[in-house]
């Protein structure tokens, strides 16, 4: 008995030991570790109040004398050491101890990916800068736009808001030849619809209505307004260059933004004529940096909204979304296509194509408060806080990149006043990032990147710009024929019938691109008409209808990887209503015209996909001539190809000290693969680097990648670490028909890189290895699965797994999570993904696509290959909401990765299946 009572105790004891023992976070536990220096620590207590006297008895006793208490909640806030961390951790009062992290407000992500956040929190910025963070102080930047609510508490009039001016210019209320006077000092110069409002919160909006949370990306910057309302005219654009060129020294403007377009002239080459080239230049001339919108006349190529946007001394900004792709929406350059010209003496040299691009898909902002013209859509509703919701709202087009851009501008004339417009120019273009299968004419030199380009406005010698594919000569190249058609349609909304055009695509098609231009007066100023493709089987794939400030006026569109047959391009007028006018047109058809650099792929297994892995910029050539297919890819070729082509940003370490010492003239490329935060798709630059040094201070150039090394470069660049680190310690497996196999050789996967291969593995970005074994009684053979993570990788095996990579990486698709919950996808507006997927996946024949419709609208469901070609439409209807599904027949497709894609209405989600056969 005396036994069991002694047991009963010890039990007691035990049990009150582990109730008595307090949380402490990873962080601090972290952070404890790696430090001996004492830490901030925030402690919770076990009361409903403030501290009690026990409560602070119990931080005396663990040799505490310094702290804050809070005045409400059991809280206080303290420095301690290690050692007195474990002892309040063992303290009965303490419920938990964390650390005083340093947090980031939730924006809605763009200064985040753009790296405008990271650039606010980097202390050594901050020191260059005199000690203050570089936000843009003293830097004015007029909002050329449709005005600006100073009433907004993030756009105060006569604080961040330093001058509000309505445009004067009604040339019918003048009587005689006066001189232009703006009026000034307007407390509200929007009261049109909201556009420049957003515009100025995106600049430099101060956050106050949402606590910091949706701030601009320069809130030090002193705003100029300068609101030409919602009839914008030309004059009204050329007052607002000619207001700033007047009142520069007064605000101390060095920048001003513009997100308007002139539709009359997309595709033409620069006029030094034309009056607002003229008003940039004068600026430039002054040491003003002129930013424009490209324009969202997309995704056809020669869209971009006015000649002037070329000129050579401004920035032209194309839209991309929060997940590093271009917008469809985003207004081209054309390949190739540029000039000179000469203006005040001069000759100039110019280049059809955007500037960078930055941020203009859902981009939340300031919206006007009064009077309250613009409701809350459904997503502002869903995405905000409702205290926030009648002060912001989502908007999307380059409108909103232009300005993200302007903001980035102000942060590096903060950060180095003296820079010239050329200058600043280069910069942003120098310390880009390189966007996957996007080329110069449409996306410039890729997404902006703040941190960068104001480390470069620091360090002048900073050697940014060696791995942008704009500086890059390519060793081997996939060239491409375009065949163009032309064509006439006289368009009237009464006989529609014969306001189409029927035309032939070959076998063999790569691309398929159609554009219109209204040739009389009425399509000048803005025919609401608009071209659709009609496929064969009748998917339609149409443009958008102009409207104020160009948000969506579009009259180009693209097709990729066209089904042969005819196809049909059709004008229409908005509900069916526009002027009747003649329509010229021109169809561009695309197809592949030989290879250079590729001589030794011909007949190897993986030619297809060397090809398409050179012609979308994901892999190249060597130096001294073919592919070399069956050589060991190297680790410095794996870097070169990771930032060419999966979204790695520039990073070089801000002390000049290179951390590798043996890549030579590489640093660059070196540095920015094993740099945290180095991937796009990383928006918050907290995962480790894309490739691991080989060893301290080595990256070792010519060593050999093995599968398990691609599986974390991979899933990295992805942007997947946290799937992959709750997978770790776990063996991977495949999924065959309906039956989970582990891999078998998991021991040999290399410590920390087992929840890589899985993730790898379950988006097929690499394949697994089987084989069959049958005991002489068994009915059925055993399958078994392997990895071999120590393969080495030839270049013909990274030229396969890359481009089943990029499909992932287009399809922004994330992995199932440890407890087998789906993620939710990378792209904004996108279905969750319960609610469309595939059984069986794997398949052998026939699977089932189920799918959910949100609203009432058309709907296309359509399966690709892992190179992007179309395979079959099974869905090309309109349908009700609901939930639907429809069988795909495999008949005698090769095994292998296929993407299907469901759009219905502006919800779009791209999934995977695997046909094994």
């Amino acid at each position: 008995m005396r036994k069991i009572l002694i047991a009963v105790v010890f039990c007691f004891l035990t049990v009150s030991q582990v109730f008595a023992q307090a949380y402490v976070d990873l962080k601090l536990k972290t952070a404890i570790t790696d430090r001996i220096t004492p830490l901030q620590v925030v402690v919770t207590f076990k009361g409903e109040g403030a501290p009690t006297l026990l409560d602070i008895s119990a931080l005396t006793q663990a040799g505490i004398i310094n702290g804050l208490t809070l005045r409400a909640l059991p809280i206080a806030g303290i420095v301690a050491t290690a050692s007195q961390v474990e002892a309040l951790a063992e303290d009965p009062r303490v419920l938990s101890l964390y650390l005083n992290e340093s947090l980031q407000y939730e924006s809605d992500g763009a200064t985040e990916l753009t790296g405008v956040d990271k650039a606010r929190d980097e202390l050594a910025f901050t020191s260059q800068n005199g000690g203050f963070p570089v936000s843009g102080q003293g830097i004015g930047v007029l909002v050329n736009d449709s005005g600006v609510d100073g009433t907004h508490p993030d756009l105060q009039f006569g604080k961040n808001l330093k001058q509000n001016v309505t445009a004067a210019t009604n040339l019918n209320s003048v009587s005689g030849i006066l001189p232009y006077t703006p009026l000034e000092n307007v407390p509200n110069t929007d009261a049109t619809g909201g556009h420049g409002t957003h515009v100025a919160g995106i600049v430099g909006g101060t956050g106050q209505a949402s606590s910091g949370k949706y701030e601009g990306v320069a809130p030090g910057a002193g705003l100029v307004g300068y609101g030409s309302g919602a009839a914008l005219l030309l004059l009204d654009v050329l007052s607002g260059f000619d207001y700033a060129i007047i009142n520069q020294a007064t605000y101390n403007i060095r920048v001003i933004t513009n997100s308007f377009g002139t539709t009359s002239d997309t595709g033409t080459d620069v006029n030094p004529a034309d009056p607002i080239t003229l008003a940039t230049k004068r600026c430039v001339d002054r040491n003003i940096v002129v930013v424009f919108s490209a324009g969202n006349s997309g995704p056809g190529s020669g869209t971009m909204t006015g000649q002037y946007k070329k000129a050579p001394w401004v920035i032209a900004v194309a839209a991309g979304d929060k997940s590093g792709r271009l917008a469809s929406f985003s207004s081209r350059g054309i390949e190739g296509k540029g000039g000179s010209f000469t203006l005040d003496g001069n000759s100039y040299n110019w280049e059809d194509r955007p500037t960078v691009t930055s941020p203009g898909v859902d981009i939340i902002s300031a919206k006007v408060t009064e009077p309250l013209t613009v409701l809350s859509t459904q997503q502002d509703i869903d995405a905000m806080d409702p205290a926030h919701v009648p002060y912001y709202t989502h908007k999307s087009g380059t409108s909103m990149a232009a300005p993200h851009v302007a903001g980035i501008v102000a942060l590096l004339l903060d950060a180095n006043p003296s820079l010239t417009v050329a200058q600043v120019k280069e910069i942003l273009q120098q310390t880009a990032t390189n966007i996957p299968d996007r080329a110069s004419w449409e996306v410039g030199a890729g997404y902006v990147n703040a941190y960068a380009a104001i480390d470069r406005a620091f360090r002048a010698s900073a050697p940014y710009g060696s791995t942008l594919n704009l500086n890059r000569t390519f060793n081997s190249n996939v060239n491409t024929n375009t065949v163009s058609e032309n064509f006439t349609i006289d368009y009237n909304p009464a006989t529609t019938a014969t306001n189409i055009y029927a035309f032939n695509v070959a076998e063999g098609t790569t691309g398929l691109e159609a554009k219109i231009k209204a040739t009389g007066v009425e399509g000048e100023t803005g025919n609401p008409v608009r071209l659709s493709l009609i496929s064969p089987n009748g998917v339609r794939t149409s443009a958008g209808i102009p409207v104020l400030f160009a948000l969506s006026y579009d009259r180009g569109v693209a097709v990729a990887s066209p089904e042969a047959g005819t196809w049909t391009a059709e004008v229409s007028g908005l509900n069916g209503v526009a002027f009747p006018e003649q329509i010229n047109g021109v169809v561009n058809m695309m197809t592949a015209a030989g290879t250079t650099g590729l001589s030794d792929i011909t007949g190897h297994p993986a030619e297809a996909s060397i090809k398409m892995a050179v012609s979308a910029r994901l892999a190249d050539g060597l130096s001294g001539g073919g592919y070399k297919p069956d050589e060991l890819l190297k680790r410095i070729d794996l870097a070169d190809y990771l930032m060419m082509g999966e979204g790695i940003r520039q990073f070089l370490p801000i002390d000049g000290a290179f951390t590798l010492t043996d890549v030579k003239d590489r640093n660059l490329l070196a540095e920015s693969i094993v740099a945290r935060g180095g991937a796009l798709r990383d928006r918050e630059h907290k995962f480790a680097g894309i490739m691991l040094p080989a060893t301290a201070g080595k990256f070792s150039p010519n060593g050999k990648v093995n599968r398990a090394e691609l599986s974390y470069s991979l899933v990295q660049a992805l942007g997947l670490q946290d799937f992959a680190l709750e997978r770790n310690g776990k063996t991977p497996t495949v999924e065959v028909n309906g039956t989970s196999y582990d891999i078998e050789d998991a021991a040999d996967i290399p410590a920390g890189l087992e929840g890589y291969v899985s993730v790898a593995l379950e988006l097929n970005l690499i394949n697994a290895y089987y084989s069959l074994t049958q005991g002489p009684y068994d009915l059925e053979p055993m399958l078994h699965a392997s990895f071999k993570p120590l393969q080495d990788v030839t270049r013909a095996d990274f030229a396969v797994i890359i481009t089943r990579t990029h499909a992932q990486w287009n399809a922004g698709t994330q992995p199932l999570s440890a407890s087998g919950s789906s993620a939710a996808v990378v792209a904004s507006g996108v279905m969750p993904e319960e609610r469309v997927y595939s059984y069986p996946n794997p398949f052998s024949g026939r699977t089932t696509i189920s799918y959910m419709v949100p609203q009432d609208g058309p709907v296309q469901v359509t399966v690709y290959d892992v190179l992007g070609k179309k395979v079959k439409t099974l869905v090309a209807e309109s349908l009700k909401t609901g939930n639907y599904s429809v069988d795909f027949e495999a008949g005698n497709l090769p095994g292998g990765t296929y993407i299907y894609r469901v759009e219905a209405g502006n919800k779009v989600f791209t999934n995977r299946m695997v046909l094994t056969k």
